[in-house]
């Protein structure tokens, strides 16, 4: 009865974390959907592949509904015997996002148990985490990888602590599992900032048992690190293996190309450059919207009232030109407030005033090390998220490895979002163990740092303009008013500046008194906890919501089908043959078109590298011909209303065709270069180095080739022709994974046209067929069965011989 009393704290609070995760998305209870802009973008991107798997209840590995065709590793493929992700959607049971945000709370709290934090405080602590802004925001704009991936970092950390701690069997077993749930969420960004930090937390634990004189305890803890790494891995062997098989083709790996678009030598072979990769880099004062929400502005759309300067002013503005005033609401709704130098912010990173308070305390009243190794990764985090700011990023990047694989490095920011709460609760509960004086002691050092930092930011703001990056353009939308409607925007940036400022006293001053109440004994220690949890979770969620709400939520027919069909498209629809399609405003970055069409362009943060290359140097460059060799049979357009409209292309080459003669070339250069010039119906470009017993061919009025037969991942073609031919096939050329048969023998396809299929093919008729079947599924999946069932048997071993010690421990007492 004992050891039950011990679980039901526990179980109070996973019961508190489901109905905390429902109620502040509580219109999923009603059936709703939260409408997110990038899964709107996935759905589009992976409807080929849903249709599929609806009609024929098995998986293709191979679409062609965007960017000409690519593989599905990165779009939601499922895998043979991934056991891993089966465990993890059992554990994100709730309606989605509830179940992100219930995944922030579990693994936060089971992070602080391993602390020796107790139930209350490490259920307070959980709130405190899963309610950061930055990680209630990124539901809201659909970044769910991300926000999965950062929900399994506490579990990780946790099953390190634990191995640290010389729980050598839970705490390898927690690593495995948590670490391998953390590369399944499959967001390597994440992944990757975790393990940098996880990096740090070993050598500051290698440090310690060195000077301890404990080698084989070191030597044994990673040991058991390797194994669960091992393991972890393993488990996900075919999500990993084919990433980074398709990683190579994608616009994540090193270009071919040294030249750019118009002709200049490019000035690194790397796909991203410095300034892409730094594009969204945290300015440095920018850095305090941490502590104080809205001190750069909020966000680029913020909700500021009627009763704002911006709102009076464009009232007035429309009223003195006659024009009827009520667009200023949306003014009011959508304030361009954020005045730092990101392109694009949708809300700062609060991680809250109660919490960095109670994360400073911690350094003063904390006696245990692990507070350095917390606050060094929290502080490298922020340090580093300044990017092109920060003068050791740009080494960073050339040097250390995969640094250059990410983009919008503020995101590493979450390892101070992990840190700082832990470090608050570590300093709550150490506050209750320390004598008298030095609570007192501790609460005027820690009231003193944000007394500064706060009358510091005061006496900052008679020196700041107040001025955005963008500012010129509100300017001159209201033309001659535009600098009235600049300083009413100016005005209203620096009331949020000093509301926020005083906004974030006022939280920090009722932590502080109720902390001093405890110590003065006018307050129960408890009491003063709750208090504390209450004014942490009411500080994160008054600025949360301003960003995620109900009004986010929607029927959910508008998120399973998020895009409407114009009349362009139902006219494109009703041909039934098979052609690609090209949107030309905004269609090479947006999903809309693959929602209905197979379109060249998409919506994916690892496109086709080559599609994205014939896209810059050709397509953008108005070279039809390009385009013809794509098959683009329609082009979408605007008429003079901007309405869509489709215009057919009559040149279009075609599903495939004979070419006359083969052009080789040097090199990519080359090839591109070539590509400026030639007629794609007659001449196909090859490399050097492909060898070919001829490269001039007879075509004649005859001979044709034609698609019989299509599935996304099998191809089926009929040629007819009198001599030996060169065929051209208008589909995307991916080396791994396509096995190509004539007449049920097997044939090689070369790579012509920088991105397109050719093959050799004999006189005569012939069946040629593409089959997608890769190698890649075959044996990662084989290798994640046996890796599964060895690391069912070690857990059970493990937690049996864990039992058994508990008990043969117990029986000597």
């Amino acid at each position: 009865m004992k050891n039950i009393k011990n679980y039901v704290p526990h179980i109070l609070a996973m019961v508190g974390f489901i109905v905390v995760s429902l109620a502040y998305f509580y219109p999923v209870l009603s059936g709703k959907q939260i409408f997110q802009s990038d899964i709107v973008q996935y759905t589009g991107m992976a409807k080929e592949l849903n249709d599929f798997r609806q009609t024929h209840h098995e998986e293709t590995y191979w679409v062609n509904n965007a960017f000409g065709g690519m593989p599905t590793y990165q779009l939601g493929a499922k895998y043979p015997h991934n056991y891993i992700k089966q465990l993890d959607y059992v554990i994100r049971f709730l309606p989605r996002p509830a179940d992100y945000v219930f995944l922030y709370f579990i693994g936060f709290y089971l992070l602080l148990l391993t602390y020796k934090v107790k139930p209350l405080k490490a259920f307070i602590g959980a709130l405190l985490f899963g309610f950061s802004t930055y990680l209630i925001v990124i539901l809201g704009a659909g970044h769910n990888a991300k926000a999965h991936a950062i929900a399994y970092m506490p579990l990780v950390l946790a099953g390190v602590h634990l191995v640290f701690r010389k729980k050598y069997i839970l705490g390898g077993i927690l690593t495995m599992v948590a670490a391998a749930l953390e590369i399944s969420a499959n967001h390597f960004q994440m992944t990757y900032y975790l393990l940098l930090f996880l990096i740090g937390v070993c050598v500051y634990y290698s440090v310690y048992y060195i000077k301890q004189k404990e080698i084989s305890s070191l030597l044994k803890m990673f040991g058991v690190f390797i194994v669960a790494g091992i393991f972890a891995i393993g488990l996900n062997a075919t999500n990993l293996m084919a990433t980074s098989e398709y990683a190579q083709f994608s616009t994540r790996s090193d270009s071919e190309l040294t030249i750019a678009p118009d002709g200049a030598p490019k000035a690194s072979a790397n796909a991203m450059t410095h300034e892409y990769i730094t594009e969204y880099s945290y300015g440095i004062f920018e850095t305090f919207n941490l502590l104080v929400p809205r001190i750069m502005g909020g966000g680029n759309g913020e909700n500021i009232g009627t009763n704002s300067n911006t709102y009076k002013f464009v009232s007035n503005f429309l009223l003195s030109q006659g024009y009827d005033p009520s667009p200023a609401q949306q003014f009011a709704d959508h304030a361009p407030t954020y005045w730092g130098k990101q392109p694009i912010v949708a809300a700062p990173a609060y991680i809250g005033a109660v919490v960095l308070f109670l994360a400073v305390l911690c350094f003063f009243v904390d006696n245990r090390k692990v507070k350095y190794y917390l606050g060094a990764g929290a502080i490298c985090s922020i340090v580093l998220s300044w990017g092109h700011n920060f003068f050791l990023t740009d080494f960073l990047i050339d040097n250390l490895p995969l640094y250059n694989k990410f983009r919008a490095i503020t995101s590493i920011q979450v390892i101070a979002e992990l840190c700082f709460p832990v470090l608050a609760i570590l300093g709550l509960q150490a506050f209750f163990k320390t004598t008298k004086e030095q609570q007192l002691d501790a609460l005027k050092k820690s009231g003193m740092v944000f007394a500064g930092i706060i009358a510091l930011l005061f006496v900052l703001k008679a020196t700041m303009g107040f001025e955005g990056a963008n500012d010129s353009y509100y300017s001159q939308v209201f033309q001659d008013g535009g600098s009235g409607f600049i300083k009413a925007l100016i005005n209203d940036r620096k009331s949020m500046y000093t509301d926020d400022l005083l906004r974030t006293f006022i939280f920090v001053a009722l932590a502080a008194g109720a902390l001093f109440a405890v110590n003065k004994q006018k307050l129960q220690g408890k009491t003063a906890v709750i208090i504390i949890g209450i004014l942490g979770v009411i500080d994160l969620v008054l600025i949360d919501t301003n960003y995620v709400n109900k009004d986010n939520f929607v029927a959910k027919h508008m998120v399973e089908q998020p895009f409407q069909a114009t009349p362009a498209d139902q006219h494109i629809l009703s041909d039934k043959s098979q052609f690609r399609v090209f949107e030309q405003q905004g269609g090479f970055s947006s999903a809309r078109s693959s929602y209905f069409h197979h379109s060249l362009g998409g919506y994916h943060a690892a496109k086709p590298k080559k599609i994205q290359d014939l896209y810059d140097y050709q397509i953008a460059q108005q070279n039809i011909e390009v385009l013809n060799m794509l098959n683009i049979k329609y082009v979408i357009g605007k008429d003079e209303q901007g309405q869509d409209i489709p215009l057919q292309n009559p040149d279009a080459n075609g599903n495939a065709w004979f070419v006359k003669n083969i052009q080789k070339v040097a090199n990519a250069d080359e090839m591109m270069n070539a590509m400026k010039s030639f007629k794609s119906k007659e001449t196909a470009l090859v490399y050097d180095n492909i060898n070919l017993s001829k490269t001039n061919f007879s075509v004649d009025s005859l001979s044709q080739i034609k698609l019989t037969n299509y599935q996304p991942n099998k191809l089926e073609y009929q040629s007819n022709n009198k001599a030996d031919g060169f065929a051209v096939f208008s589909e995307v050329y991916y080396p791994k994974g396509w096995n190509i048969t004539i007449d049920g023998n097997p044939a090689e396809m070369i790579e012509v046209n920088y991105t397109l299929r050719g093959l050799n093919i004999p006189a005569g008729n012939h069946t040629i067929v593409f089959s997608f079947e890769p190698e890649v599924v075959k044996t990662g999946s084989a290798i994640s069965l046996i890796v599964s069932i060895v690391a069912l048997l070690v857990i059970v071993l493990g937690l049996y011989f864990g039992l058994r010690k508990k008990i043969n421990k117990a029986e000597e007492i």
